[in-house]
């Protein structure tokens, strides 16, 4: 519980000791146990029972997947037992101090191993799960609800289940009969519109519950989110999910970490054993520390020896590598100095063997080979199962093989360097390659050995044991044993670890079973093969060693005699890669199928046979011990390097992690699928535990699957059977009577806490558990009897109507579908009721009560349900909804015939119900007539369609009113509108249709693609259906709606089904008649549509007639075709000009489409008819595009251009701007105006008459006259009168078009004559504006100045285009500049005489209050700006010696004073002297800006050049050593797949791309600058 337990939890631990889990069936497996794991912690953690005989304690370990001889520990019973002699009485009566140490290794650790017998059994299946977004597990995590999207699951009997897909039925506004195919729908009854489309509403079952709320303490339960009353759930934040339990070995603790030495400690004679360095846990628990010395514990953390003595730090240094022998009784221990050391663990005080460093002088006089003094031993180990075997390697890069032998009872040790290379060795081959002196500061030197192992030895003899590999990690390569290189990389990080052959028998059911199979030694047990993980960075391989035999043929030196020996030979295969998430720390195996692996951030778990990450759990690397931290203080190691050196602090032994951290020692346990469902269990949330074992059952659990079967039938069978007993104990520990008593519910006085979204969820939990296992015995029977005996059954219905709804629970006692209806039924809840009924399985009904309910809320979609699923009557429904029909027909005739004031008082809303429930009656005649259910839509039985069908068709299309029900009682179906009223033939096909034409045929029309009607032995086809309806058009009372109905439908099946209906010519002909007759233009393209039907089937005689008819009707498609294939060329062209329904584009396009083929049937020639018509439809055309009808008219009737002018009508003079627009300059037409549907020639149409041209000049200057000169400007010179088209211009007074025309005529005085008299006249306008005080005075002061500007463009443009060097020196250009300033300065002048003097001032200077003094500012600015961008113009020329500025500016000065007699001269010269300033003013920023940019070249050539000088300083580099065209190789030289190379030299070429070639060698076109030579 989460909160206090008391005496009601006592159910609980009952509970706990009912629930086994284990992966065995067998009642006497020992695996089975009541929850108390200690037993089981000799089995995993020792190395046997019997201290003696190591042979056989391999045998009982050959499960576990180790082989091991020796004593761990002495056998002493339980844990307790051996716990109290470890600590002594004086520990004893510390209760707290030992219930923490019991927890610390026994209760934490071993209490999750329960479930496998070996560590290799709790590790041999894993599930990688790829659906990320499932919610992590965890003991205190309720589990979340399932999903609301959920499919229901169809059954073949029909039910209806509402999916997505369903089409609810809508009255056809648009139906198969019209025009346009609709997507049919479906709408339901006002009384049940909420329950129709419930399956849109996906309902969301409980969230489980949490048991441990049921405490007193505690009001708050686990479950977050239920289904009641449609309440939308709630999502509680899920917790990260427990991957690792971690527990601190709290007595090595005391004994490595505490400042105090323990009591065991002083018992052994240690007064200080340092700070640990590195560990090794396999089969004991070995820490070596910083003074050298090894403290050795078995797994009861019992001190078992302590190896050295107190001057051990000074002679040998602290301990960098350990390494425990296979039968754990020596240890061998590699330290900082060089020194190794190796220990008998039965006298540990002295090194059995000392292996001292040596020297290079020794080393060099071939003396002694070994590692060198100073040297640190970063890794060790044991060869095989020998104890004076070892290998080593250290800091430098160097490896060797110690063999620790003896000789006449003296040492005698053989040292093989396996490895590396001496610093003398280096120094001889030349100095080291670039690139790793630059990086030698801070990466490691390629010689490092990142990790070395040695092959231990597995559980199953493998050939490759007799090789005694060892494996060596290099920054570049990967060596094995005798320096094979398997895969070359680069990386300056690695790790490595080998799994040794050990026997595969995780895939057995259970651990009883896999006793039985160890038992019998007659048949071998199938092995894995050696397996080597390493890793570079973040990069994972996997590596596999076995051995090849291969016979070779061997000669005796003796005899001479060849024989033939099979000699073996390793081989090593690739088994794939893949990447972590980070740099890889440490690596380790937990089982043949799993490795552990140690990033910076975390651990994380990859299953090999997947390669895929399986669990992942944060843990700071940075928090273990590193070995090498203390040599960061010399500078030797990098603090970088140094921090991330704790793979010596991470080992795995039979699955548990073993972990040096800086503050202590601990163990963690990788978590099974039953730790984990145990977890929830102890922490009381039995809800959390049923539903992540039912996650187990059926695929979708996160995490491991350690402990599982592979078989997916075994595993469902092993963790249904959990399921199962977590359901019952559930159930039990809810419903107790101690549970019901505690004072945990709601009493009548108000005390306690209300528990019922507890039991909620018990019933949703419990509902998905049984859905997954397929059986629903104890969640009707004994689950829901809990609920209904205490009282709260509502509660179990409630839960249960979501996957009832949902389709998940199909089946359900009647019983409870019973009480659950009977629910609704007390809440009023009709909408429910229907819900919940056509949801049901029909067999789980209550007939009487769903019938009975029905009528009563007139629940119809309910009540066809329960009449066609449960009793298979299709007639009963028929005849309740035309009684519904009846009722609706006779309210309309009571309201037609009622007076007006009575009419209004009628109330519609009460009508309106039954109206909508009427409608039914088609979707539902829809679905039984084509083989479905209503209203799933569900295909129906074959045998149960046929027979619906004909009750249908029989009853729907009798001749006359029958009885229902059938036999004594029953009563006549009337139809008639009156009471006692006279019954027509077909009662009831009059009847739908008078209801809705329309929708009775759509329904038909879907009727009649069903093949039930192609048998007419059935009694019922097509052709009788059309003589019905034939019978019916006959009758004089029909509406006009009914029979054009009745016309289309049978117009639209006679073609499509041909073979089964064959009707008189006569018949048709006055069908199409009437479709063409009727007036109703809503109905017109429907009709068409028919007709067009018709006609593919029927062709009519009085062909004249029925044109006549088709014309009046507006059949314009079908006249399109008649007139088409007659050729009759002016009518077809009416048809389109006359459809109102055709777009405005398709009308160009098909008329452009029929003048062709005319022309082409006329000999090219368009006959004088269609022009006739064309030019009288030439309004309405203008009228709906003017572009496009300048395009149809300039293509075939290039002459009527003035004809389409005029009839733009006369006052349309912005219509025939746009139509020439488009004829003569159609690229200037806007973006809207640009959807020309007709294809259109380059350039200006030839065809327009020159007095449109003219036109055209005047009427561009009135509507668009900035654009006037680039519409000029793309006519070609003779395409216009210019003289004509100046005097138009000059009229509109676009003084820059005739400028610009005047100039174009090569006449570039002329043009500046033109432009200084425009110049006054406009200034003159302006000045005479400035004195007067007329309201439109600012209108034309704006106006005259922005003419000025555009004169000043183009005057300016035009001298620049003289003053260019090409240009014809005919004219001074000096003239040009001096007739363009004077005139403008002039203007200057003029408006200068009518300004105030603050006005001719700075901006500061005038009045901002004063318009008029503004209004002057503003007016004379603008002329000073136009003459300032004058001079700036002339200055960008002024490189050419035509123009002198001195000389041009005296000119200027002295026209002025001899011109302007009427002004000041002082306002002569201030306005010069303005001018002056602003062309000084330009002349200093165009210098600053030239000075700016020589400054910025300067510096971009600077650098190019050194780039270029270091480049051709540095040389093109080839990028591989071999001729890029023959493949030779240039030094040391073997061609490529071929022999030696020639000795001879000869010349090579380096390409800049890095390719090189010999001189010979030189591809076709080689250019030679390209290249250097190099001899």
């Amino acid at each position: 519980m989460n909160g206090t337990r008391d005496a009601g939890d006592t159910g609980h631990d009952d509970l706990s000791e009912d629930l086994h889990f284990s992966d065995s069936e067998g009642g006497d497996s020992p695996d089975v146990g009541a929850g108390d794991y200690s037993t089981r912690f000799e089995e995993l953690m020792s190395d046997g029972e019997d201290a003696g005989d190591h042979e056989e304690n391999g045998d009982e370990d050959e499960e576990g997947g180790f082989i091991y001889s020796g004593v761990d520990a002495d056998p002493a019973g339980g844990y307790r037992e051996q716990l109290r002699q470890v600590l002594g009485p004086d520990h004893e009566e510390d209760e707290i101090e030992e219930q923490e140490v019991e927890r610390s290794l026994v209760h934490e650790v071993e209490e999750n191993e329960k479930f496998a017998a070996t560590i290799e059994d709790e590790a041999g299946h894993v599930h990688v799960v790829s659906s990320p977004e499932l919610p992590p597990m965890s003991p205190k995590t309720p589990i979340s609800s399932v999903p609301a999207s959920r499919v229901p699951n169809h059954i073949g009997n029909g039910t209806p289940t509402r999916t997505p897909l369903t089409r609810p039925y809508l009255h056809p506004s648009i139906s198969r009969l019209r025009s346009i195919t609709p997507q049919p729908s479906r709408t339901p009854s006002a009384a049940s519109a909420a329950t129709l489309h419930s399956h849109l509403h996906e309902s969301t079952s409980a969230v489980p519950s949490h048991f441990s709320a049921l405490s007193r303490s505690s009001s708050v339960t686990n479950l977050s989110a239920h289904f009641a009353n449609d309440r939308p759930t709630h999502t509680p934040a899920q917790t990260a999910r427990e991957v690792l339990r971690w527990t601190q070995l709290r007595i090595i603790g005391e004994h490595i970490y505490a400042g105090q030495p323990s009591k065991a400690s002083s018992l052994l004679g240690v007064q200080s054993s340092g700070s640990p360095t590195v560990l090794s846990a396999n089969g004991l628990i070995c820490i070596g520390t910083d003074t050298g010395l090894v403290l050795v514990f078995d797994f009861k953390q019992t001190l078992k020896c302590v190896c050295g003595n107190e001057s051990a730090e000074k002679n040998v240094g602290a301990v960098t590598a350990l390494a425990l022998s296979f039968d754990h009784t020596y240890v061998a221990v590699g330290h900082a100095t060089g020194h190794i050391q190796l220990y008998d663990l039965r006298s540990p005080k002295v090194p059995a063997r000392v292996v001292a460093p040596t020297t290079l002088a020794a080393v060099a006089s071939g003396r002694q080979e070994g590692h060198l003094v100073g040297s640190r031993i970063v890794s060790i180990g044991f060869v095989a199962g020998r104890h004076t075997a070892l290998v080593s390697a250290d800091d430098s890069g160097l490896a060797f093989y110690h063999s620790l032998g003896k000789v006449f009872f003296v040492d005698a040790t053989d040292i093989l360097r396996i490895l590396g290379k001496y610093p003398d060795e280096d120094a001889l081959e030349g100095p080291p390659a670039l690139g790793h002196r630059l990086r030698r500061k801070r990466l490691r030197k390629p010689t490092t050995i990142l990790s070395m192992a040695p092959l231990p030895l597995g559980t199953c003899v493998h050939p490759t044991d007799t090789y005694n590999l060892v494996a060596l990690l290099t920054p570049i390569k990967l060596v094995i044993s005798d320096d094979e290189e398997v895969s070359p990389k680069s990386r300056f990080k690695g790790t490595l670890a080998w799994f040794p052959s050990v026997s595969l028998t995780a895939d057995l059911s259970s651990a009883s079973e896999r006793d039985s199979k160890k038992s019998q030694m007659n048949g071998a047990h199938p092995s894995s093969t050696p397996t080597l993980a390493y890793s570079w960075g973040n990069t994972l391989n996997l590596l596999k060693v076995s051995e090849d035999k291969v016979v070779q043929a061997v000669k005796d030196a003796k005899t001479g005699k060849v024989n033939k020996v099979e000699v073996g030979r390793i081989v090593f295969d690739e088994v794939g890669s893949w990447n972590a998430s980070e740099d890889i720390l440490a690596l380790q195996w937990s089982n043949v199928n799993q490795i552990i692996v140690l990033t910076p951030s975390a651990f994380e778990i990859y299953d090999i046979r997947t390669f895929k990450l399986v669990e992942r759990e944060p843990f700071d690397a940075w928090t273990l011990v590193s070995p090498v931290l203390s040599h960061t203080t010399n500078g030797s190691v990098t603090y970088s390097d140094a921090v991330s050196e704790v793979a010596h602090s991470v080992r795995v032994y039979k699955g548990k992690i073993f972990l040096l951290g800086q503050h202590g020692v601990q163990v963690g346990t990788l978590l099974t699928w039953a730790d984990r469902i145990l977890s929830s269990v102890s922490e009381g949330d039995f809800l959390s535990a049923i539903e992540l074992t039912r996650s187990y059952y059926v695929g979708e659990a996160p995490g491991n699957r350690n402990g599982l079967p592979d078989d997916p039938e075994k595993l469902k069978t092993v963790v249904g059977e959990k399921m199962r007993e977590l359901m019952v104990a559930s159930a039990q520990y809810a419903f107790s009577e101690e549970r019901l008593v505690d004072a945990t519910h709601v009493t009548p006085d108000g005390r306690g806490v209300d528990r019922t979204e507890l039991f909620e969820g018990l019933v949703s939990t419990c509902a998905r558990a049984c859905m997954a296992l397929g059986d629903f015995d104890f969640f009707f029977e004994d689950l829901f009897g809990y609920y209904d005996n205490n009282g709260i059954a509502s509660i179990f219905l409630r839960q249960l109507e979501p996957f009832m709804l949902n389709g998940e629970i199909r089946h359900v006692p009647p019983r409870i579908t019973q009480r659950l209806i009977a629910l609704h039924d007390d809440d009023n809840r009709p909408d429910l009721v229907e819900r919940l009924i056509w949801h049901i399985d029909p067999d789980c009904l209550d007939i009487n009560q769903a019938i009975t309910l029905c009528q009563r809320y007139q629940l119809y979609d309910a009540l066809i349900y329960v009449y066609t699923r449960a009793l298979q009557d299709y007639k009963s429904p028929v005849v309740e909804l035309l009684g519904l029909v009846r009722r609706v027909q006779q309210w309309r005739r009571q309201r037609a015939e009622a007076s007006p004031s009575l009419s209004s008082l009628m109330d519609e809303q009460a009508i309106e119900p039954v109206v909508l429930n009427a409608y039914k009656i088609y979707p539902f005649i829809a679905d039984t007539l084509t083989g479905l259910t209503y209203p799933s839509e569900e295909p129906l039985p074959e045998e149960e369609a046929y027979k619906a069908k004909t009750d249908v068709y029989t009853f729907l299309f009798y001749g006359r009113s029958s009885v229902w029900p059938e036999g004594e009682g029953g009563k006549l179906v009337l139809t008639s509108d009156e009471e006692n009223g006279v019954e027509p033939t077909y009662p009831y096909t009059r009847l739908l249709l008078r209801f809705d034409a329309e929708a009775f045929l759509h329904t038909m029309d879907m009727a009649f693609e069903d093949a039930y009607l192609n048998d007419e032995s059935n009694g019922m086809s097509r052709f009788i259906i059309i003589k019905i309806l034939l019978e019916i058009l006959s009758s004089p009372e029909l509406s006009q709606e009914e029979r054009t109905f009745i016309h289309i439908f049978i117009a639209r099946n006679v073609p499509k089904y041909p073979q089964f209906i064959h009707i008189q010519p006569s018949v048709l002909h006055s069908i199409l008649i009437g479709l063409a007759e009727d007036p109703d233009t809503s109905t017109r393209e429907d009709r068409q549509l028919a007709a067009e039907f018709l006609l593919s089937a029927y062709t009519p005689h009085e062909g004249d007639r029925i044109l006549e008819l088709f014309k009046e009707a507006g059949f314009y498609r079908i006249l399109r075709s008649w007139y088409k294939q007659e050729k009759e060329w002016p009518q077809l062209l009416g048809t389109y000009l006359e459809d109102p329904d055709l777009p405005r584009h398709d009308v160009f396009t098909s008329v452009h489409d029929v003048l062709k083929a005319s022309k082409r049937a006329n000999k090219g020639k368009l006959p004088q008819a269609v022009c006739d018509r064309l030019l009288e439809s030439l309004p309405d055309l203008l009228h709906s595009d003017i572009a496009n009808t300048a395009a149809l008219v300039d293509e075939h009737l290039p002459d009527q251009h003035e004809a389409a002018c005029h009839a733009l009508g006369p006052n349309d003079e912005h219509g025939r701007f746009l139509y020439l627009q488009y004829l003569l300059v159609p690229h200037l037409r806007k973006a809207e105006e640009d959807d020309i549907a007709l294809p259109r020639k380059p350039g200006p149409s030839p065809n327009v008459p020159p007095w449109l041209r003219q036109a055209y000049v005047a009427m561009h200057c009135q509507f668009d006259p900035s654009g006037v000169i680039p519409a000029l400007r793309s006519l070609p010179r003779d395409y216009l009168d210019s003289h004509e088209a100046a005097r138009a211009c000059e009229e509109k007074e676009v003084f820059d078009a005739v400028v610009w025309l005047v100039d174009r005529e090569d006449k570039p005085q002329d043009a500046l004559t033109k432009a200084e008299s425009f110049d006054q006249r406009l200034s003159t306008r302006s000045a005479d504006a400035l004195a007067s005080s007329d309201d439109k005075a600012a209108d034309t002061i704006s106006d005259a100045i922005h003419k000025l500007e555009a004169v000043a463009d183009i005057a300016v443009s035009i001298c620049l285009e003289r003053s260019q060097p090409t240009s014809p020196p005919d004219v001074p250009l000096e003239d040009l500049w001096f007739q363009l300033l004077s005139s403008q300065i002039d203007s200057v002048q003029r408006i200068a005489s009518c300004c105030s003097l603050e006005a001719l001032g700075p901006s500061e200077r005038v009045p901002a209050d004063d318009p008029r003094m503004q209004r002057e500012h503003q007016t004379i600015s603008a002329l000073r700006s136009l003459v300032h961008k004058t001079f700036t113009a002339l200055m960008s020329v002024s490189s050419t010696r035509a123009v002198s500025f001195p000389r041009l500016f005296k000119r200027l000065v002295g026209s002025a004073s001899a011109t302007k007699a009427h002004v000041s001269k002082g306002t002569l010269y201030a306005e010069f002297r303005t001018i002056l300033t602003g062309m000084l003013e330009s002349f200093r920023s165009e210098g600053d800006m030239l000075v700016i940019t020589k400054h910025l070249v300067d510096r971009d050539v600077a650098d190019t050049i050194a780039e270029l000088v270091a480049e051709r300083a540095k040389g093109w580099a080839p990028s591989r050593g071999v001729c890029a065209a023959c493949g030779a190789a240039f030094i040391g030289g073997k061609k490529a797949g071929e022999g030696e190379a020639e000795s001879r030299s000869e010349p090579v070429v380096v390409s800049r791309t890095g390719a090189i070639y010999h001189t010979r060698c030189l591809p076709p076109g080689f250019q030679a600058n390209h290249a250097a030579s190099v001899h």
